[in-house]
């Protein structure tokens, strides 16, 4: 098998499911767990999934996948429009990184118009519910 895809999410999504189910929908963290997986597997690729609520443990798994990783796909929450820490780890990733979220975050409030990760990012996928995941990950296989 080649090098594994990191999926990482952000605070909050641990509550995929029960947390405002008219906008994140009724599929739990778990079933995109699953989701990914399921495809990466049929593409070859094993696949490192996580969810932190932490700025600096995302970070770190950024860094984990700058080392390990062919390819990263990113939710990262909240701190989309917070954390420059999070970009800059990003930044040092050579690697195809996309960008993934739930909601059309530009049909939203404002403050969530502003992202510190999609202008380094290989692409922004919004909007398309978790099928957004399957989405990046199958232009993700097709890069690497």
């Amino acid at each position: 098998m080649s090098k594994p895809i990191f999926v990482l999410n952000g605070p909050n999504l641990n509550m995929l499911g029960t947390r405002q189910p008219e906008v994140y929908g009724y599929d739990t963290l778990a079933d995109v767990e699953a989701k990914c997986r399921a495809l990466a597997s049929e593409h070859g690729h094993d696949l490192v999934f996580a969810q932190s609520n932490h700025e600096g443990e995302i970070v770190e798994l950024v860094q984990r996948a700058r080392l390990e990783a062919c390819g990263i796909v990113i939710n990262p929450a909240a701190y989309t429009h917070t954390s420059v820490a999070i970009r800059d780890a990003l930044v040092t990733c050579e690697m195809p990184i996309f960008e993934v979220h739930i909601s059309n975050v530009h049909a939203r409030e404002a403050f969530r118009h502003h992202s510190y990760v999609s202008d380094i990012a290989t692409a922004v996928i919004a909007g398309l519910g978790i099928e957004g995941y399957m989405a990046a990950l199958r232009r993700l296989v097709q890069l690497v």
